[in-house]
């Protein structure tokens, strides 16, 4: 089976779950996607919505315009009812809390690690108990500089194939191909939690066809440590959304990890 398996869609708190704590249980991680319209009613009306968002409380008081809250309140929601979800506990027992940086972590849960993104209606959020995860999701009609991107974002070796796919497909072979290329870039920078710090231009992605891909190690990618990452360590995926989003999901396997439920005495 797929090392990640595709997103899963999850409509609001309620699930259906038994899909996603599947995959979890066989595969060590999942990415789950819904729109924040359809979780809405649950931020509106869960009388625990301050204690869900926890630290997360006083950004969503202060952001004044309506959707921009609503959304940032909708993504945690869905981060935090997956978690919940794969580990067996209530969502109001997870603590997100972040990094330097701004990477999300789940405070007082060892050996797992989790994404979130979002764009327009889309959020995506991904989980991990086998490695570290990132997820980003762009438009499938976002306009692109082809230009810019061949000389900020590729490899060599990849502006070569893309000019050729150009050459075979025309612009908008060309278009599609560096849409799945930007997007599973973005999510493998937030794996590592660099974001656009480390040069697009530096390393090479599977970035050919939609679907799941494995790096063989010679992509000049790195293991979250800093060093080069090991042949196969890298699995890179490229999914259609709701007819409208391209999700980019990359997961760097580690270790096996059993993962530990929230501890009660959290910091």
């Amino acid at each position: 089976m797929p090392r990640l398996a595709p997103p899963v869609h999850v409509g609001g708190p309620d699930g259906p779950w038994n899909k996603l704590h599947r995959q979890w249980e066989e595969s060590g991680g999942v990415v789950v996607l819904a729109t924040w319209g359809e979780w809405l009613p649950a931020v509106v009306t869960d009388p625990r919505l301050r204690g869900l968002l926890g630290d997360d409380w006083p950004r969503y008081r202060r952001t004044a315009d309506a959707t921009v809250r609503h959304r940032f309140a909708a993504a945690r929601f869905v981060l935090k009812h997956a978690a919940a979800a794969a580990l067996e506990t209530d969502p109001a027992e997870l603590d997100l809390a972040y990094r330097p940086g701004g990477r999300p972590y789940l405070r007082g849960v060892r050996g797992v690690d989790v994404s979130l993104a979002h764009t327009g209606e889309l959020v995506v959020a991904g989980l991990s108990r086998t490695g570290r995860i990132g997820v980003d999701a762009e438009p499938l009609t976002r306009s692109l500089s082809v230009d810019v991107l061949l000389a900020r974002a590729c490899t060599p070796d990849e502006r070569a194939a893309v000019k050729t796919l150009g050459g075979i497909g025309g612009a908008a072979g060309v278009t599609a191909a560096l849409l799945r290329l930007w997007t599973l870039k973005e999510a493998y920078t937030k794996a590592l939690g660099c974001g656009l710090r480390l040069p697009f231009a530096r390393f090479g992605v599977p970035w050919a066809v939609e679907g799941e891909a494995t790096a063989y190690g010679d992509e000049g990618l790195l293991s979250p440590g800093g060093g080069p990452a090991g042949p196969r360590a890298w699995t890179f995926g490229a999914h259609r959304a709701l007819g409208r989003y391209l999700v980019g999901v990359a997961h760097h396997d580690g270790a096996p990890a059993a993962p530990l439920r929230p501890s009660s005495d959290r910091p």
